[in-house]
């Protein structure tokens, strides 16, 4: 038997070269890519025809494969390539296998027939292209299936869940397009609601509690009374309860200005000597003098703590006093020396502080929960709203408060003190909220709905 390489810079070139040195009778035993073009391995016997060689390979003795005679372990032909890839993939990713001895059999059967028409010589006339070489490459040298690399498998959960999202979005919008129909009326109150800023949660729930058959007006005075109902206000602690207060937020909400309000309201009903303010804030310029002042004006004591081992000391000087008010310092509420602080305070101490979260009224509904959500580790007793009077939506904040099961106690609408702060009463807060939307919410609303329609 003759055997030789053929090399070409492609399929057809060596192809060529085969037939032109071996003749038509030669039989392909291996063929690959390399650089520059393409290797073939071909064979012959120049004594005998292709049908002594069929009748040798049915011989009882097998004849000697390429890999024996070259001394080699390239495979004898492409159907053995492909055979040693999957061998290779069975082994890396074994599967019980499920096969009887008769399917065994066949598979071997199957085998040996692909190999003799790969070794015939029409299996050269048939593969005469470039593009077949392409697919029988692929189809040998492409690595089987194997587990993903980490990122590749994020990028897969990224976009079905971008799909996840958008799917939603589409059967969401098919749900109020349906509801829209069925019942206008309702449609259109819970829109009224989320335009006041109510949660969107909070706002359909309120909607499943109408009555199918209402209109307009005693649906939304309805939808009023169901707000006001859910605000759960805290009445008068502070000021009719003795102990130690403290007073948390982010900075700017105006914890400073809301403690001298309640201060000063306590020493009116109790007299001064009966209050007395404590700073824990020694990031703010000037927060202890800001204080200080407010103590001269009201009357009453004023003292600054630098650690929890002062403020413990203090606090035990101060066990006389019906009320002591602390105001900490303001942080951003994604600060978690905010939190840290608190905690390390508040471990030192002998006595128990009852804590009070002060929000600004008219900040966005995911800057309140977020802030909410900032101090759920610590255990606050209530909330006080600020700055009422600057507020363009109220309904955000009630939102918030009621979403995360708070208790409402005082609000603030100004700088003077202590007129400015008023005990929170659920039914006003309602209606304030629904006159900021006619006001400021609705004619908003139509402004963008001629814009749209005017296609600006």
């Amino acid at each position: 038997m003759k055997i030789r390489r053929f090399f070409g810079k492609d399929m057809r070139e060596a192809l060529k070269q085969v037939k032109d040195e071996l003749g038509g009778d030669a039989v392909i035993m291996s063929n690959k890519k390399v650089d520059g073009g393409v290797e073939l391995v071909a064979a012959v016997d120049p004594s005998g025809t292709a049908t002594d060689q069929t009748q040798v390979t049915q011989s009882k003795k097998p004849a000697r494969t390429l890999s024996e005679v070259i001394g080699d372990d390239i495979p004898d032909s492409l159907q053995a390539l492909l055979a040693k890839q999957s061998s290779h993939y069975a082994q890396s990713n074994p599967v019980k296998p499920a096969a009887t001895q008769s399917q065994t059999l066949q598979e071997r059967h199957d085998a040996r027939a692909d190999e003799s028409i790969i070794r015939s010589p029409a299996f050269v006339e048939d593969y005469q292209s470039d593009e077949v070489l392409e697919r029988s490459q692929a189809a040998s040298l492409t690595p089987p299936p194997s587990v993903l690399e980490p990122d590749q498998l994020d990028i897969i959960k990224a976009e079905l869940e971008s799909i996840k999202n958008v799917l939603k979005f589409q059967v969401s919008e098919l749900a109020d397009e349906r509801k829209k129909r069925n019942n206008p009326t309702h449609h259109y109150l819970h829109e009224q609601l989320l335009g006041m800023g109510v949660g969107t949660q909070l706002a359909r729930q309120f909607v499943d509690f109408l009555p199918n058959k209402i209109d307009e007006k005693q649906g939304w005075k309805y939808l009023l009374n169901l707000l006001s109902n859910r605000l759960n206000v805290g009445g008068n602690d502070i000021l009719t309860q003795s102990g130690v207060v403290a007073l948390v937020g982010p900075t700017g909400t105006g914890k400073t200005t809301t403690l001298a309000k309640l201060a000063a309201k306590y020493a009116q009903k109790y007299g001064a000597e009966q209050v007395a303010m404590v700073t824990i804030d020694t990031y703010r310029i000037a927060a202890y003098e800001q204080l200080a002042t407010y103590g001269r004006i009201i009357g009453c004591s004023v003292k600054k703590a630098q650690n929890a081992e002062e403020l413990n000391q203090i606090l035990y000087q101060m066990r006389n006093k019906k009320l002591v008010l602390i105001d900490t310092a303001g942080f951003s509420q994604r600060d978690v020396r905010l939190i840290e602080q608190l905690n390390e305070y508040e471990a030192g101490l002998s006595v128990n502080i009852r804590k009070y979260l002060v929000l600004p009224a008219g900040a966005q509904y995911q800057v309140l929960n977020q802030t909410v959500k900032a101090y759920h580790a610590t255990d606050i007793q209530g909330c006080i709203f600020t700055k009422l009077d600057e507020c363009y939506s109220l309904g955000e904040a009630l939102s918030v408060i009621i979403e995360n099961d708070l208790s409402l106690s005082y609000v603030t609408d100004g700088q003077r003190v202590p007129e400015d702060i008023k005990l929170a009463d659920s039914a006003n807060l309602t209606l304030v909220a629904a006159k900021l939307y006619k006001k400021y919410g609705l004619p908003m609303q139509v402004q963008e709905s001629a814009a749209i329609a005017g296609g600006i």
